[in-house]
C-alpha cells in the first residue's frame, strides 16, 4: 500500500489542529499538524486514569510534542522517533507535525470515548 500523507482523509479540522488518518493492515496511520498548542487531555476523560490507552509509534517531522505519563513527561522534537505506551496524555506544541502508527483495536476503543467527549463538548457550546 502506498499513499501521500496529504491525501489521507481529514478526521479533525479545527482552527488549531488538522488530523488525518487511514487504516492499513490493521494499523491506523495518522498525520497531525498544529497551528497553536493543543492539549487534548480532557478528551480522554472516562478512560483509565483519564489517559490515552492506545500505544503509538511515531516520528516528529517538525516542531515538538510532549507525552505526559503519571510519573514523567517525555519531549520529542523534529527528527525524533518515539514509542508512547498506554497511559499517556499528548500535548502538541504550535507548529508540530507528526506521523503516528497505532494498532486499530486499542485505537478504536480509545476513539470511541474521545468521540463521545468531543460530542459533549460541542453540544455545550
Amino acid at each position: 500500500m502506498r499513499g501521500t500523507l496529504n491525501d489521507f482523509p481529514i478526521d479533525v479540522e479545527i482552527p488549531s489542529v488538522t488530523i488525518r488518518h487511514v487504516e492499513w493492515g490493521g494499523m491506523i496511520i495518522e498525520r497531525g499538524e498544529t497551528r497553536q498548542e493543543a492539549d487534548p487531555g480532557p478528551l480522554f476523560a472516562g478512560l483509565p486514569d483519564d489517559r490515552c490507552q492506545c500505544p503509538h509509534w511515531g516520528y516528529v517531522v517538525k516542531g515538538r510534542m510532549r507525552f505526559r505519563f503519571a510519573d514523567r513527561e517525555e519531549v520529542y522534537s523534529a527528527g525524533d522517533a518515539y514509542y508512547a505506551p498506554p497511559g499517556h496524555r499528548p500535548v502538541l506544541e504550535a507548529g508540530c507535525e507528526y506521523v503516528e502508527f497505532s494498532p486499530i483495536g486499542p485505537w478504536a476503543q480509545t476513539m470511541e470515548v474521545v468521540g463521545r467527549n468531543m460530542q459533549a463538548m460541542t453540544s455545550r457550546g
